[in-house]
């Protein structure tokens, strides 16, 4: 069963912008990742110190206590999937343009809305279908013709939306006894510690750059594309709920179109122009929805 969330109008509104504004920093990935992996390292490494930084400031906070241990081990697991998941989408950038890679990623509204369905028994409304479906037909206007390789690697990259759109279920709907630091320490250790041996498995040498650039590049992704959009999303995806945390994330996408064109050189034209405002139309139309019973953060 679902209802209304009752988080005031005016605090849903600035918990919606808050996401959008976390989601601009996730579309900011492609600009840290590309420099990365053209500095030689390798998905699993960037997609560990991505989280890695974070979980070990956060250490300390992890949620011990006996009452909460259930819903840290929800964190954790959902953020291990989250940050394997996450690799196939860094591979999908070495092969595909970004806004194609991007067309993959914003499938994970999909996702996580079935899954509060199944997960939370957020039964999906008219509002949150339709936002949806918006998404998609934003992906699909700027979805390229990919072949070969690309079209694998596109297809490689599916566990990354559905492990992210799991972490926003869970983070939003599923771990209401955890603060929003807790969740954070629980979800962004499940991450390091589900990548830690993934990243070591080329060596300790392939995890020490020795240009100070690359620490700088690797530093500015925890801090702008982790820390602060991930502390962003654990404080107001539980007031407004897993279908408008989704369709404000899917924001995202146009930040990957402008980072493509702009960085990489990649087409943005109407088609993309008509995604952005795809997007924009699925954000305001998303409900905001919680579980019955459910309290608030």
């Amino acid at each position: 069963m679902t209802e209304i969330i009752d988080t005031p109008p005016r605090q849903a509104r600035l918990a919606t912008l808050a996401l959008a504004l976390a989601a601009v920093c996730f579309g900011l990935v492609p600009l840290f990742a590309r420099e990365l992996q053209a500095a030689g390292l390798a998905s699993p490494v960037i997609a560990f110190y991505r989280y890695a930084f974070t979980a070990l400031a956060l250490a300390p906070l992890f949620p011990l206590a006996r009452e909460k241990r259930r819903e840290a081990a929800m964190a954790f697991g959902a953020g291990l999937i989250a940050g394997v998941g996450w690799i196939g989408y860094l591979e999908a950038l070495k092969v595909a343009p970004v806004a194609a890679a991007g067309v993959v990623y914003m499938s994970y509204p999909v996702f996580a809305v079935l899954l509060a369905w199944g997960l939370a028994g957020q039964r999906p409304t008219k509002r949150a279908a339709a936002s949806g479906v918006l998404v998609l037909a934003a992906a699909a206007a700027v979805a390229p013709a990919s072949s070969g390789g690309a079209a694998l690697g596109l297809l490689l990259a599916l566990p990354a939306p559905f492990g992210f759109a799991l972490a926003i279920v869970v983070i939003s709907a599923l771990v209401r006894r955890l603060s929003t630091l807790e969740r954070m320490a629980a979800a962004l250790s499940g991450s390091a510690l589900g990548l830690m041996p993934l990243a070591l498995s080329g060596g300790l040498g392939a995890m020490a750059p020795a240009d100070p650039q690359v620490w700088a590049l690797i530093f500015g992704a925890a801090l702008a594309t982790a820390f602060l959009p991930q502390w962003i999303y654990t404080k107001a995806a539980p007031m407004v709920g897993p279908a408008r945390t989704a369709a404000a994330g899917a924001m995202e996408l146009p930040v990957m179109i402008a980072v493509g064109a702009l960085a990489f050189g990649e087409a943005a034209g109407p088609r993309e122009a008509l995604a952005a405002a795809l997007v924009g139309a699925a954000i305001l139309l998303a409900p905001a929805v919680r579980a019955v019973g459910a309290t608030r953060p």
